[in-house]
């Protein structure tokens, strides 16, 4: 991994830990659990975003964050429910998602992400030397495309839509509840962190968007995999389209830039984009410029 990629991971993993939680904290929640709908519900710890479901059958994690923050959320949702927990899906590879798989071993019976997510979780632990690499737990059932479970007296899809993010991101639908969770698919309203090194692709991520919210119910809930401390970790179809624009005026912006002959440095001078000022969020530490640099690479590199 280049240092530069190195440097955004960290920079991502811990500006996010923090920022959807003071916000939470700050409107008087004490608990770091919250109902959505139909059993289905959100833990907010250090990291991204954890949904959960509980109901009288069965109990499904989405992501664990890191190993300290994981343990609180099992803790928590032991208080809730007698049963074992069935599954735990990683909705991609990075750290703030997955380093807490460790805790649910053995407390979990299977945990599930696309097929990409083992050998890139696996690389980005290499990367930071064979204790990183030991302290990997990765998914033992994958998927290409879609996969589809009932659980309980719920149904859960998970969807593949192609690189975004990352080359192995899943959208988790509970179809009952009518909840997605996007993982890392959605920031809402803060400039994103594209692992390009991993696969990432804005435009199949623009596309994603639209996918999304075109395959779900329009009255769907999301749950994103980071927030804006004041727009916060759900949201509706509405915020995907927003980010989607994001995307589009970034790529759109950049082209433009390349078109009157402007070197990248010159195209990465500025903070905000034209309507998306909100995006310079609170405490967040991963700047456009850094956006501009990968729409830059995809620009130029991938059209020759």
């Amino acid at each position: 991994m280049k240092r530069r990629e190195f440097l955004l991971k960290s920079a991502l993993m811990g500006a996010a830990a923090t920022l959807p939680v003071h916000k939470l904290f700050a409107a008087g929640q004490e608990s770091p659990f919250t109902t959505l709908r139909r059993n289905v519900g959100t833990f907010v710890g250090r990291g991204g975003t954890i949904g959960w479901l509980v109901n009288e059958n069965a109990v499904v994690v989405i992501d664990s964050q890191f190993t300290e923050s994981a343990q609180a959320c099992i803790s928590g949702l032991e208080e809730m429910t007698d049963l074992a927990f069935d599954l735990l899906i990683n909705t991609h590879h990075h750290g703030d998602h997955t380093e807490g798989n460790p805790a649910f071993k053995g407390k979990v019976k299977r945990i599930l992400a696309h097929q990409n997510v083992p050998d890139l979780q696996k690389a980005s632990a290499e990367s930071r030397g064979q204790e990183a690499l030991d302290a990997q737990v990765y998914a033992d059932t994958t998927y290409e495309k879609t996969w589809k479970e009932d659980v309980g007296d719920e149904t859960v899809h998970v969807t593949h839509y192609g690189p975004a993010h990352t080359g192995g991101d899943s959208v988790i639908y509970f179809e009952k509840a009518n909840v997605a969770h996007m993982g890392d698919l959605m920031f809402n309203r803060a400039h994103p962190f594209i692992d390009r090194g991993s696969g990432a692709s804005i435009s199949n991520w623009i596309t994603t968007l639209n996918s999304t919210a075109k395959d779900l119910p329009s009255d769907a809930m999301y749950i994103f995999g980071h927030g804006n401390s004041d727009y916060g970790i759900t949201g509706s179809n509405v915020d995907l389209e927003l980010m989607r624009d994001f995307f589009t005026a970034l790529l759109d912006y950049t082209q433009k830039g390349i078109a009157a002959g402007k070197s990248k440095e010159e195209i990465m001078k500025i903070e905000t984009l034209d309507g998306f000022e909100e995006f310079k969020a609170p405490g967040w530490r991963l700047p456009l410029s850094a956006n501009i640099e990968v729409a830059y690479a995809e620009l130029t590199e991938d059209n020759g």
